[in-house]
């Protein structure tokens, strides 16, 4: 079994995970109080970063945002009916104990380190008559192959919610996850809820009548907090709305990249699904029906493929295996990778490096990359790690474009020796 140091070294986002929620427990959701007593959770660790200490009015917010869209996600969720809630990313919420209780099968979805910590704590509460509904699984959304294993003895159709996971997410990444997911409705049948498309515009509906004039100030300081914590730049992708510029144009273009991944959106408008919201009796009662007015403005989208099979750029796809080989000269540890470097694999390259590491002085890292087809950000992590633990750091021979491209999106060209 992987060490779970490593897991949580490669791709520490889950980190975010444990915000949601202590916030669900804050808002008055018994369940997620009881998830984070099982887990140890504390205010202070989940909700302050290194740099950052979390207000009053921050923390009002953000229960109000995570109450809502955690409730309403489901209840969107109930009135399609699919036969199976697959929730990616499935996090510490206790929406497993909900949905079994309905006689629904659920599948949580998330990184083996979060599933390894959530799945223990959220199955002890649940009936054993209902457990056999319950079903978790580690997995890494941009990798294909793990969501049609996790997912090969679902009930079909299935309904797929996200909740918190695409801001996290670089332009090669979130399209690898609309094939997959595409590619699991085509198979399956069902749609694709998500809440993450309009979240900018959600937080500022919220923030607004709470905080007034400072709502722009704790905004910037909530993203910087979740960067602390997940070691990502938020929400950089073309399918995050923008809540800043020209909205209609920006909502325009997040259309436009579905379009491109074979995939159509309907806006749900929130007003008009969202329940009865306990935080809002944290606020004034002038400021819970601003925030109810300012709902109609916001929307979760469900998402199904084109009618018409469009052309898709599967490069992502390509190979799903992953193998390795290894060999230590003149202080050089050489590297020669296939496959895909994701969450699922990157665990292994650095457990790998960290041995040789402590076995020899090197110096520095060559790796051949002529059969690597795709790298992730917990792949490029590893190798940053690379970088710093050898004084003439981490050298790529043999990048394809596709490699190339997510190096140079996400500056790594800048810091690692490519060949040409």
């Amino acid at each position: 079994m992987m060490d779970q140091n490593l897991l949580e070294r490669v791709n520490p986002v889950f980190n975010t995970a444990k915000m949601t929620v202590f916030q669900l427990a804050s808002a008055g959701v018994k369940d997620a109080a009881e998830v984070a007593q099982k887990l140890n959770l504390s205010f202070e660790e989940t909700q302050n970063s290194a740099s950052t200490t979390v207000s009053p009015e921050q923390m009002t917010a953000n229960m109000i945002l995570v109450e809502t869209r955690w409730r309403t996600c489901a209840a969107i969720a109930e009135k399609t009916g699919c036969k199976t809630i697959v929730d990616l990313p499935c996090g510490y919420t206790p929406r497993a104990k909900a949905i079994s209780q309905k006689g629904i099968a659920y599948y949580g979805l998330d990184l083996p380190a979060a599933i390894r910590e959530a799945e223990p704590a959220i199955l002890s509460m649940i009936d054993e008559d209902k457990r056999s509904l319950v079903h978790f699984c580690g997995v890494d959304a941009t990798n294909g192959e793990s969501l049609k294993a996790a997912l090969k003895d679902a009930e079909d159709p299935l309904c797929i919610t996200t909740e918190g996971l695409l801001m996290y997410f670089t332009d090669f990444e979130v399209g690898a996850l609309c094939d997959n997911i595409r590619m699991l409705l085509r198979e399956h049948g069902g749609c694709w809820l998500t809440a993450d498309t309009e979240t900018g515009m959600q937080y500022i509906m919220t923030m607004q009548p709470i905080a007034g004039d400072r709502f722009m100030e704790i905004m910037m300081k909530s993203k910087t907090t979740a960067e602390d914590k997940s070691d990502v730049v938020v929400g950089g992708n073309s399918l995050i709305v923008s809540p800043q510029g020209d909205v209609a144009q920006n909502m325009k273009n997040a259309m436009m990249f579905l379009a491109q991944h074979g995939l159509k959106a309907e806006r749900m408008i929130l007003s008009e699904y969202m329940p009865e919201i306990n935080s809002l009796s944290n606020v004034t009662p002038e400021q819970a029906e601003a925030i109810k007015q300012n709902m109609q403005k916001c929307a979760y989208w469900k998402i199904t493929p084109m009618d018409t099979d469009t052309q898709v750029d599967t490069a992502d796809l390509r190979s799903e295996s992953f193998d390795m080989q290894a060999s230590v000269m003149n202080d050089t540890l050489n590297l020669s990778l296939k496959g895909r470097v994701d969450t699922l694999t990157a665990p292994k390259l650095l457990a790998l490096f960290e041995r040789v590491k402590a076995e020899h002085d090197l110096q520095s890292v060559m790796i051949d990359c002529d059969e690597l087809d795709y790298i992730s950000s917990a792949g490029l992590r590893v190798l940053l790690i690379m970088q710093k633990g050898c004084a003439d750091g981490v050298k790529l021979n043999g990048t394809n474009q596709l490699v190339r491209e997510i190096l140079e999106q996400t500056g790594f060209d800048s810091v690692l020796d490519i060949a040409d």
